[in-house]
């Protein structure tokens, strides 16, 4: 019986794995699933991914399953209520940049006609494929998530510093940076 390689940051956590096997680096053009990564990335920032993923179903539940045109109409009464909500990262700063980012994602709609077009314009349309032996080559940031946090900040989002951008591409496969010897590396 074989196992299946898989990329050393995910090995020994179910929850990680399933994560792994099935949505890091797989390309994603729905401009749904899209805002939904870029709000859990902008809340990971300062902590680990495991942490944001252990809450991912509190955060649907909390952030009306991540629809971004509900977002952007949070008053402060449903932003006060996030807050007190512990099964979310209560950071008053993030909460807040969600709502401007929903609102900034719209913006980016209305303008190029889906924010994964103006996204994924960055790449041409095309994943980035690096071939990293090992996770622990990959960067935290580069040249392009420097040009792309630069952008997304300029049209008004918040916490999209370049490494929050940088992960933000390979959960959305924008970069492929599985492990060569990772069996997702070709499926991907």
């Amino acid at each position: 019986m074989s196992t299946k390689h898989r990329c050393g940051w995910c090995v020994g956590d179910p929850l990680y794995e399933t994560y792994h096997d099935n949505e890091w680096g797989v390309p994603v053009y729905d401009d749904a699933t899209i805002f939904e990564f870029l709000t859990l990335e902008t809340f990971q920032a300062g902590l680990s991914w495991i942490t944001v993923l252990r809450k991912r179903d509190n955060f649907r539940k909390a952030f009306d399953g991540f629809d971004y045109i509900k977002i952007a109409s949070y008053k402060q009464p449903k932003i006060d209520s996030l807050l007190q909500d512990s099964g979310i990262i209560r950071n008053t700063l993030k909460v807040k940049a969600a709502v401007t980012n929903a609102q900034s994602f719209i913006k980016v709609q209305k303008e190029f006609g889906s924010f994964s077009k103006y996204i994924w314009g960055f790449v041409d349309g095309i994943p980035i494929k690096n071939k990293l032996k090992t996770y622990k080559d990959a960067p935290g940031n580069t040249p392009l998530s420097d040009t792309i946090s630069k952008d997304l900040k300029n049209r008004g989002f918040k916490f999209v510093g370049s490494t929050v951008v940088y992960a933000h591409m390979q959960a959305t496969g924008m970069v492929n940076d599985h492990e060569i010897g990772c069996f997702r590396f070709e499926e991907v």
